[in-house]
This record gives structure tokens, sequence and C-alpha cells, in this order.
């Protein structure tokens, strides 16, 4: 006869008790297609306030495209970027709600009943993240990031450069050293235990029940491998780099000095394979961003009105935002791996989730996509009337990685005219 379990059941180790929950099983890694010649990797970064379209798309579709003021300090790069106009993620509205569903496409997170769905990073964590020491980075200029688990809950985010780095690329002493083993081994002595108890639990349940175990003992199972490559990690030393631990900048004003911390820890952590999925939800809010010309709020810019002296001053703080990721794209570029680049090896998404932020539109996105093993040096012009999903340059993305994923989100296939390289 099945045994009648209470919904509030806790598994119990050590003082710990871990709840039952209805979970969906964690992909196994068995997606992960093959081993590269060379690691594969990605990088979404997004502005919260928009950025300003008409100075960002080209009015000619294609290769030969006018070079918008926005484009310029790209150009060093030209062929390693498309600029792609018309996107959406379908029934993704909210204005700056949208934020949420920037990576994973799901639908009205400004209603009072939204739960989100897992984002393309993590996605692609639970299938190959195993590979490097840490298996994504979720990064963000102001708190909340973009990263959300496969339950739609927020991935916390880290906006320390400074701890960052200690987390990379610092030693720490052997007292430390020693209570991470410990936590590892304590991790590991829970899941031994509450798989235990799990099991005993199923032998009193019905086969009603027993697909629900079946998929929390997955999720167990997933945890225990996660920590078994924590232990051979915590074993392995850090890489060693020349560059001196940075000292944040926790003036919102310096938006350079800010933004250019965090692209310098994404580069090193991107070049010592210290992570191969990056996430960064860039600065933006109510402050007066020092640079010469901007005397006003960067939000209140951001809400121009198509007023002529505040779209001037907008467009200086994000020709200086492009100008930042443009070196990042050139410092990519200059790293050499085996026959290709760095920047060859990592696809990225550099965009937001409002396509008019001063009218809190979140339609015809703001999208570059670069590097990656893409024909590129284009614009991608899309009919903003009957566009494809951007999550479809995600599933090109999560293809990049050599992962067999035919569908993300609304994608169903790959972005049209975003080509792999022969």
């Amino acid at each position: 006869m099945p045994y009648a379990l209470n919904r509030r059941t806790f598994l119990r180790a050590s003082g710990v008790a871990l709840g039952l929950p209805m979970l969906d099983a964690m992909s196994t890694r068995s997606a992960f297609a093959a081993e590269t010649t060379g690691a594969r990797r990605m990088v979404a970064m997004c502005a919260p306030l928009g950025i300003h379209t008409p100075f960002l798309f080209p009015e000619k579709a294609g290769k030969d495209y006018e070079v918008t003021p926005y484009l310029e300090p790209l150009q060093k790069v030209r062929d390693r970027f498309s600029v792609v106009s018309g996107l959406m993620h379908p029934m993704v509205d909210g204005g700056h709600d949208a934020e949420r569903s920037f990576l994973t496409g799901a639908a009205h997170p400004g209603q009072p009943s939204f739960r989100n769905t897992i984002s393309v990073d993590q996605f692609a964590a639970e299938r190959m993240g195993h590979l490097t020491r840490f298996p994504f980075l979720a990064l963000s200029a102001d708190g909340r990031g973009l990263s959300y688990t496969r339950s739609g809950v927020l991935v916390p985010s880290e906006s320390k450069p400074s701890r960052v780095f200690a987390r990379l690329f610092l030693e720490g002493s052997a007292d430390e050293k020693a209570a991470h083993m410990r936590r590892i081994k304590d991790g590991q002595s829970i899941l031994d235990l509450v798989g235990d108890q799990t099991r005993a639990i199923e032998r009193r349940t019905g086969r009603a029940d027993h697909r629900t175990i079946d998929e929390y003992l997955s999720s167990v199972r997933e945890l225990e491998q996660r920590l078994a490559q924590a232990e051979k990690w915590a074993k392995e030393p850090k890489p060693k780099i020349d560059e001196k631990p940075p000292t944040d900048v926790d003036d919102r004003a310096n938006f350079t000095g800010r933004m250019s911390l965090l692209l310098d820890l994404m580069f090193l952590a991107l070049r010592t394979d210290s992570t191969r999925l990056i996430t960064l939800k860039g600065p933006g809010g109510a402050e007066v961003v020092d640079l010469p010309g901007v005397g006003d709020g960067w939000h209140n810019l951001s809400h121009h009105g198509k007023d002529p002296e505040k779209i001037e001053q907008l467009a200086i703080i994000e020709k200086e935002e492009m100008r930042l990721f443009g070196r990042f794209l050139e410092r990519l570029a200059e790293v050499k791996e085996g026959n290709s680049t760095l920047l060859d090896q990592t696809a990225i998404l550099m965009g937001s989730n409002l396509g008019n932020a001063s009218s809190h539109n979140n339609t015809n996105l703001p999208i570059l996509a670069a590097g990656g093993r893409f024909t590129h040096g284009q614009h991608l012009a899309f009919d903003p009337a009957k566009p494809p999903p951007l999550s479809n340059l995600l599933v090109s993305y999560l293809q990049h990685l050599q992962l067999d994923v035919g569908e993300f989100s609304t994608g169903t296939g790959t972005l049209r005219g975003l080509e792999p390289k022969a």
C-alpha cells in the first residue's frame, strides 16, 4: 500500500534540512558533443538603460553598411561583429522588467504571476560547466544580474571586481584552503545521507511518486558531480598572472572606471580558461556620469522624449560604452589560440532588453553579435513587424559551444544570416 508522504517532509543530516520539492531533473552532460581543439566560450552583456538605436542601426543592410556614430569605435574589428536590428523576444514586455527575460525569453516578466525560466548561460553550464574551475561567472555593476536557474531563481551575481579577482587568482591561506575543502566534504556527506533517506522513502511510496523522486535523485546526483569537480579543482593551483588585484571603484559616476574593471576581469577569466561562460549586467541608474558634456542623470537622459539636448548627452555615455566594448573585442582578438584567436573562440552578445528606453518599448532591440565561429562584418536587418525570436541567436550561440541543441526558449532554430564559418 502506498505510503502517505507529508508534503513538508525533509531529509535531515548533520543539522541541515533539504526539502523534497517538485524539481525538474537536471540535464546530464551527454549533450556536450565532442572534445574540441580549442575551448569554445560565450559572453552575454546587457545595457539596462537601452542603446539609442538611431545612432546604432545603419539604414542599409548587408556588408557595405554605413558607419553610424555608435559603430565608429568598433571599426578596428568591423569584420568580427554583426549589428542586428529588428529582433525581440515574443511576448516579453514590461519595460525595464524585461531585463529579467533578456537571456531566458520567458513571457510577460512584468506580470505579478511571472515565473522565470533558465537563462542560456545556466543551460550551457549544466552541460559544460564541469570543464573549468568556475562553471560560470555572473557579474553585475548594480547588484541584480542576468542569470537564472532551471527553476527560474535569480543566480547571485558579483559586483566587486576585487572579490572576483581573489576567487579567480588568489590561492588563500592554508587555513582558508582547508576550510574550503571541509565545506566540500561536508556537502558530499550530507548528499550521501540524503540519498539513503530518499531511497528509504521511495520504498514506502507508490509508483505515482517514483518519477518525482527519481527526478529529485537525479538532481542530487548532479550536485554530487559538481562537488566532485569542486574537490578536483580545489587541489589544482590557480592560474598565475602578472596583474595586480584591482581596487574597486565605488563612485557610481565613474562609469569608465567601473566598466573597465569588469571588462578587464572578463578578459582575464577567458584568457586563463577559468570559465567559459560569463554574463554581465552593465551599469545604469540615476547617477550623473562623470564624462565631459554630461550634466544630467543617466536614467533621465534615457527618457529623452526626443529632446535633442538630452540625446546629445546620452550619446556621450553610450559612445563611451561602445568604445570600451570595442577595446574588449580588440584584446580578445589579440590573443592567439592555435590557428584562431580568443575572439574566434568566444561568441559575444551585447545588447539591451529595451528597444526604445524613452517609451519603455521592448521591440526592435539593439543587438551586437560578436566573435565566435561566425561570418561577421554585416548588418542583419529583420522586419520588426515579423522578426525571428532573439532566442534563435541564443540557439546559434549554444551550437557555437558545440552543444547538440536545436531549440532554446522561443528559439526553434539558429538565426538566419548569422552563418558559421566554413
